[in-house]
């Protein structure tokens, strides 16, 4: 059996959208590979970590991540289970109408970083656009129309975020994002965390929120709210959803769901039927 998956949901003229997905059974890094185009790359279950050179990158459904053209990268998964991604690939036309110049490099439709940081809107459209197509309910039209939002959301001055500080620091915080990773559903402290990653727990929250930011607390909470997207066409108990993914009641759940992405979790059912 393949470790790799690909379907395609949509292929037209503007963009195609294809749902991929790994058994993450390589967990030290794969063999090199690369791409043919400039694909978009929107995690939304699991984690994997892409290596570039000496960069490396956390692939979670916090993030966007950028697969240039010819560039070689290795793969690992550090934290078992796989994952599974919406692969969204442009023309070269659409890419350069669509991306702020300052993200690639001149002449190109290459970016110059690795990945991005993205809202919690932009991981409700990624919702969208893979659970309407998936099911069929979203005519081409809509579906190119939800894919563009997506990325103009995704690389937005105001609605993303590109990791600051040094190689180092950012290493420290892709260490904790794999330990929050390797188990959702467990209500880390701040302690916990900083001794799985060897540093003090106030030097830890100073050096995440220099990165990506964002608190350390939130920034778990967008993960565990991300995998609710991915799994809410899945249940019909959604009290027994939320405590799944460590939250104390339904009602911390829904509230929580709501904050981030605007509805409950039961409306964001209704609205694509998922149940």
């Amino acid at each position: 059996m393949s470790q790799f998956s690909a379907i395609k949901l949509l292929d037209s003229e503007i963009v195609t959208v294809r749902d991929v997905a790994c058994s993450g059974e390589c967990r030290h890094r794969s063999g090199e590979e690369c791409a043919h185009a400039t694909h978009l790359v929107f995690p939304y279950r699991g984690v994997f970590v892409r290596h570039v050179g000496r960069d490396d990158a956390v692939a979670e459904s916090n993030q966007v991540l950028f697969f240039n053209p010819h560039e070689g990268y290795q793969v690992s998964h550090p934290v078992p289970g796989g994952d599974a991604c919406l692969d969204l690939r442009f023309g070269e036309d659409a890419l350069h109408e669509l991306v702020p110049a300052e993200l690639l490099r001149k002449g190109s439709t290459s970016f110059l970083t690795q990945h991005r940081r993205i809202d919690p809107r932009a991981q409700v459209l990624v919702a969208l656009l893979r659970h309407s197509l998936q099911r069929g309910v979203a005519e081409p039209l809509e579906a190119e129309t939800l894919a563009l939002t997506l990325v103009r959301r995704a690389l937005g001055e105001r609605t993303s975020h590109a990791a600051g500080a040094s190689i180092g620091r950012r290493k420290l915080v892709d260490r904790a994002k794999l330990t929050m990773a390797s188990d959702l559903a467990r209500r880390w402290t701040l302690a916990e965390i900083a001794r799985e990653v060897g540093v003090s727990p106030v030097y830890l929250t100073q050096v995440f929120a220099q990165v990506e930011a964002v608190p350390l607390y939130r920034y778990q909470l967008r993960l565990r709210l991300a995998r609710a997207l991915d799994l809410l066409g899945e249940y019909d108990d959604l009290t027994q959803l939320g405590l799944e993914l460590g939250f104390s009641s339904h009602s911390h759940f829904s509230a929580a769901f709501r904050q981030a992405y605007g509805r409950t979790p039961a409306e964001f059912q209704r609205s694509l039927n998922l149940r």
